[in-house]
């Protein structure tokens, strides 16, 4: 028989001690040390390269001299978009048919885009006309050994 009036305990939680602490006293022992898993630091600086450093990014940011990125010719754009057209390709279709984008198309017959050696070869292919090197705008010739 059973005792319908009794309690079993399974686990009995231990008394743990708990007391609130504000934030500075624990800031306080991490800084001295007292809680366990930190470090004291010694120097709050990461910079190890020195002033030589600063004064390189001091010369760079006082550099008043403006880099333009190179772009592709005009020369290149328009023989693109003749080449294009020619073809009767839009620039859409024409991307489509080198795996590029429309706009990237659009870029490079614009000028603003910054050349690209793979794109302009396969611009080359696809249109049949030389956009690097001397002679931009004639027909590209048939594939073989150089002389």
């Amino acid at each position: 028989m059973s005792d319908w009036d009794s309690v079993t305990v399974l686990r009995k939680q231990q008394d743990t001690a708990r007391t609130t602490k504000s934030q500075s006293v624990l800031n306080a022992a991490r800084r001295s040390g007292a809680v366990v898993g930190t470090e004291k630091k010694f120097t709050g600086s990461a910079n190890k390269h020195g002033s030589d450093e600063h004064q390189r990014l001091a010369k760079i940011d006082n550099d008043e001299d403006i880099y333009k990125v190179q772009t592709v010719s005009i020369s290149v754009g328009r023989a693109i978009q003749k080449g294009r057209q020619d073809k009767g390709l839009t620039q859409k279709d024409l991307g489509q048919r080198v795996n590029e984008k429309g706009n990237v198309i659009n870029d490079y017959e614009a000028g603003r885009a910054i050349p690209n050696q793979q794109i302009l070869s396969k611009l080359e292919r696809a249109l049949g006309v030389k956009l690097r090197g001397k002679n931009i705008g004639e027909p590209l010739g048939p594939a073989g050994k150089k002389k």
